[in-house]
């Protein structure tokens, strides 16, 4: 199972040089790929500089945008980006779509939340086309070619049987992400998305990447909860707390077993996002990794 891991974006006061040191990191190894989030209401750093920021700062890992809130932005825009973070990274993206969940983000960049499904749907039709240098109806050529041949693989974050089921016709595999890293739950993501690539008469099998929220920080435990809270607070503060009292990824044995479960459902590769921007966090993962 190949083990990448997301750059810290939530967090207040981070620096170029923050930037800079995690992806040094992370392009050393253990890693396969770092990854990137989209937020925009809630203090968030922007996705795609971050990612082009680290397609310049390294040279080995895979840049994973995790996910394109595609929706919420123009199709053509959004080609137009991953096409050019392809050729930034040297044909090392793997982009990660999905509709997410916070209705005030569409409403802060001011685009519907209704018919969210099908609008993506219809997004990466028109963007596999502007990949492929096709012409769209009454413009002249947009561009740029991706380096990786009819852009690069799509995975959908979708976690309900109709929304995998959607995606069964157009995605290269499937992002289940589970906040606890539970693997029961993962392995329901995997099942589904299974099932749903063989009744879409799929002769491939979906690529499979998972995820979880750990810390390995010092006072990792607390930064987990603040972490979880903090993220799910919009949703309902009382929810947010009782959720963030059962996060175990903050011990060393209990990531380890953790990657061990979920590798054992023969994921491809998993996806682990920090608590927090301290340094601590990738490099003592790294070095637990080098270990395990």
């Amino acid at each position: 199972m190949k083990i990448g891991v997301c750059l810290p974006y939530m967090q207040r006061g981070i620096s170029r040089q923050n930037f800079k040191d995690w992806c040094r990191i992370i392009d050393q190894g253990p890693f396969y790929s770092l990854s990137c989030g989209e937020r925009v209401t809630g203090y968030s750093y922007e996705m795609r500089n971050i990612l082009a920021f680290a397609a310049a700062s390294t040279e080995r890992v895979r840049i994973i945008p995790a996910l394109y809130v595609l929706p919420m932005h123009s199709a053509v825009q959004a080609a137009k980006e991953i096409a050019t973070l392809d050729i930034l990274s040297e044909g090392r993206v793997t982009v990660t779509v999905g509709v997410g969940g916070r209705e005030k983000d569409y409403e802060a960049l001011e685009a519907s939340f209704k018919n969210r499904f099908q609008k993506m749907d219809d997004q990466i039709a028109t963007m596999k086309k502007v990949w492929r240098g096709e012409l769209l109806d009454g413009l002249e050529e947009i561009g740029p070619n991706p380096v990786q041949a009819g852009g690069p693989p799509i995975l959908v974050g979708a976690m309900g049987p109709k929304s995998i089921q959607r995606v069964s016709k157009w995605a290269d595999g499937l992002y289940g992400f589970a906040m606890d890293g539970n693997a029961d739950l993962i392995n329901h993501f995997f099942t589904s998305a299974d099932t749903a690539w063989q009744e879409s008469g799929r002769q491939d099998k979906p690529y499979r990447m998972a995820g979880f929220w750990y810390s390995l920080a010092n006072d990792a435990e607390a930064a987990l909860s603040d972490y979880v809270f903090d993220y799910l607070k919009t949703f309902g503060e009382e929810d947010a707390r009782n959720i963030a009292k059962t996060m175990t990824m903050h011990d060393p044995i209990a990531i380890k077993d953790g990657l061990d479960a979920i590798e054992a459902l023969g994921c491809d590769e998993i996806q682990l996002v920090p608590a927090s921007a301290d340094i601590a966090e990738v490099d003592r993962l790294a070095n637990m990794l080098a270990g395990r």
